[in-house]
């Protein structure tokens, strides 16, 4: 029988040679990860015991296919292209090499992994083995020069433990001759042939990756692409990229001048979302799965690939990717988010609705050709809609693909019919009923940081250009994100948690956190209501800050409190200030609705974004003592019922699922909008939840 493949044996040391050389290469062919370091020391503890570590599997091309390096060594031309073991290869290559890799942040950093000859256990380093003379505390350092680490370690250990008897010598010599030796172990590489065409290797690989994990459809489209048309998956992944960095940062990656990058305050995009919105603009679908077998372009009765048919549906992404890439675009969209009111990602609960608008506002833009200002506000009213509807939350494919049908059941591409059509859907959408009901209980909810719609009312103030609560200072001043967080403004309980609990009888956190208890204010006059009664701080209040009538009507007005709410019963007043909220949000809407928002206009970020939204692994997080093995995480909303657990291993457990950082453990219990540092909180020796940031600031 004939096969497309071959086993060949590759020892270590001549694979991370000929990958810094660029003989073997790693393009980004899998899901972007990157490997906690404890499935390196992993690895190098069973390459060391001689254990099996699976198989990698090469694709031997021509020089015109060949792509990029890791390592960024270009001076020779690549024959093997790694389709399967990309997280093994590349952890021996940061070992072996003690180069540095690219963390979820695109920050560079290195993968420090210790060993102990006395008892042949690998480990991640610490502060701890650092200063132990039983550890080599880098084994990076060991393979970069073998002789003056093996030297070091032995004097480090006889000054602190004495001479070294004979028996021990040998012993230490024996087991550092071992761990040399690690450059010798044989990987069985599978290589494909370069006679085997790009749909059996797409083939291959999709089928390979399949087992044990699951894929999502961005997946297989990202992997099509790969084979298909590297170029672009490239320029999808290089987007990704640069909507983490700011200009500075992508040069000095880049190491040349980069006058722009995609960060926004809203979405740090991975390229499955991008693909989202490539297929939607190019192929008119919104079901990544039937995106991807377009792109198969099989014929149902026979199973063979149609190659005219699969070229067409490559033309059409080759086409829209352009668009969905090009610099205007992406940014006059960002500025419909901050002309909706929305300052940061925290406000937007969905990125369903971001990416899903971004693909209308580009068909709006170029196949129907609407005047850029009148789009920017029509989608701007299309995004609050959609956060307040909840529109893309759900079955968000087949809703996006009943907008696509819309649009695409228009005759012709008159700038006038997509405006009509759209503003037809936003007016049903938001209704009377919608406004005096519907939003009224939508309202009910316990979690602000996670209701679509008590964000919504935040981002109408915006547009109002409220004040906050009982202070001059606008409400658009308290959510910038370019601010440093402090414990200067917060939202406060209007009716104070104490107050409910010991006065009132009300122990229900999720009665005591309802969000129509909540309004935006700052420190100190969170000090002065402190745990009082509403009937005995208002009055002190308003006499204190010194509000006339007007200015004390408009407070009452934003903040949507209902007349006498100071001594109204406490389920009362939630009920009256649903109502007044959503009255306060349409008032809000109806402002942005004739063009009327007081929202600034976007500006570039200049500087890094802020800590909380940073990537925060695991491991360095027990590291710096915030994290211990067998803490016990949850939600710092007690609306959501989850528990993650900490585990020796650098990473945190939600029912079997592993995580390596706090953003990726949040984005799973449902919080796209939540950095993992302020979703989660731990439970302390007392018994008490304890939030991660307090304990980071702690930790500094």
């Amino acid at each position: 029988m004939n096969t497309v493949f071959k086993p060949v044996g590759w020892k270590v040391q001549g694979l991370v040679d000929s990958v810094e050389s660029g003989v073997v290469q790693l393009p980004d062919l899998q899901r972007p990860f990157v490997w906690p370091k404890s499935k390196i020391r992993d690895l190098l503890d069973s390459m060391y015991r001689g254990y099996p570590v699976g198989e990698l599997m090469f694709w031997n091309v021509s020089q015109e296919d060949s792509s990029r390096t890791i390592s960024g060594a270009t001076g020779r031309t690549g024959s093997h292209q790694i389709i399967d073991g990309q997280q093994r290869l590349t952890s021996l290559y940061a070992v072996f090499k003690g180069a540095a890799v690219r963390d979820a942040d695109y920050n560079s950093k290195r993968m420090s992994i210790a060993f102990n000859p006395l008892t042949e256990k690998f480990e991640v380093t610490n502060t701890a083995i650092e200063k132990s003379v039983d550890w080599i505390s880098n084994v990076s350092d060991f393979f970069g020069n073998t002789f003056k680490i093996r030297r070091s370690f032995k004097k480090r250990y006889e000054e602190a433990r004495g001479e070294l008897s004979e028996d021990m010598e040998e012993l230490i010599e024996e087991r550092l001759g071992r761990l040399d030796s690690l450059r010798n172990y044989e990987f069985t590489v599978v290589e494909i042939q370069p006679d085997a065409n790009k749909i059996v290797v797409a083939d291959i690989f999709v089928r390979i990756n399949s087992e044990g994990v699951s894929l999502k459809a961005s997946d297989f489209i990202l992997t099509w692409l790969s084979v298909f048309w590297p170029e672009g998956r490239e320029l999808l992944e290089g987007f990704a990229r640069d909507s983490r960095l700011t200009p500075q940062r992508a040069s000095e990656i880049a190491e040349r001048p980069v006058s722009w990058t995609p960060i926004n305050n809203y979405l740090a995009v991975d390229a499955g979302q991008l693909v989202r919105v490539l297929v939607a603009v190019g192929q008119n679908r919104a079901k990544l799965g039937d995106a991807y077998n377009a792109l198969q372009a099989k014929d149902r009765s026979t199973g063979f690939v149609v190659p005219d048919r699969q070229e067409a549906e490559l033309a059409k992404l080759k086409a829209a990717l352009p668009l969905v890439l090009k610099e205007l675009h992406w940014t006059e969209f960002i500025r419909c988010l901050a002309v909706a009111g929305f300052k940061s990602r925290k406000m937007v609960t969905s990125d369903m609705n971001i990416l899903s608008s971004y693909a209308l506002w580009i068909m709006g833009r170029t196949r129907f050709g609407v005047d850029i200002t009148i789009l920017r506000n029509l989608m701007a009213r299309w995004l609050f809609m959609s956060q307040l509807s909840g529109r893309y939350t759900g079955s968000a494919e087949t809703q996006l693909q009943k907008d696509l049908d819309r649009l695409t059941a228009i005759s012709g591409n008159e700038a006038s019919s997509f405006v009509s059509t759209l503003e037809s859907v936003i007016a049903a959408e938001l209704s009377e009923d919608f406004w005096t009901l519907r939003m009224p209980d939508s309202l009910i909810s316990s979690s602000s940081a996670l209701s679509p719609s008590y964000q919504a009312y935040l981002a109408a103030l915006n547009i109002l250009d409220a004040d906050m609560f009982m202070l001059n200072n606008k409400v658009q001043q308290w959510m910038d994100p370019s601010l440093p967080a402090t414990k200067g403004t917060e939202g406060h309980h209007l009716n104070p948690r104490k107050y409910l609990e010991n006065v009132v009888g009300i122990r229900d956190l999720k009665k005591i956190n309802q969000v129509a208890n909540f309004a935006p204010t700052d420190w100190s006059t969170n000090n002065l209501i402190s745990d009082r009664a509403p009937a005995d701080y208002w009055p002190a209040l308003v006499r204190e800050r010194g509000f006339d009538d007007e200015s004390l009507r408009q407070q009452m007005f934003w903040h949507a409190l209902p007349d006498g709410w100071e001594s109204m019963d406490y389920e009362e007043f939630l009920y009256e200030r649903r109502v007044l909220l959503a009255q306060v949000t349409r008032a809000g809407y109806e402002r942005l609705k004739w063009g009327q928002s007081e929202a600034p206009a976007v500006t570039p970020l200049t500087a890094k974004p802020s800590e909380a939204n940073v990537q925060r692994d695991i491991a360095d997080l027990m590291e710096a003592g915030v994290l211990s093995s067998g803490d016990l995480l949850s939600p710092v909303d007690d609306s959501i019922r989850m528990r993650a657990e900490v585990t020796d291993d650098g990473v945190v457990v939600i029912d079997g699922h592993e995580f390596g950082t706090l953003n990726a453990a949040a984005h799973h219990a449902g919080a796209d909008n939540v950095p993992g540092v302020e979703f989660w909180q731990v439970e302390n020796p007392e018994g008490e939840q304890v939030s991660i940031q307090s304990l980071m600031a702690e930790a500094r």
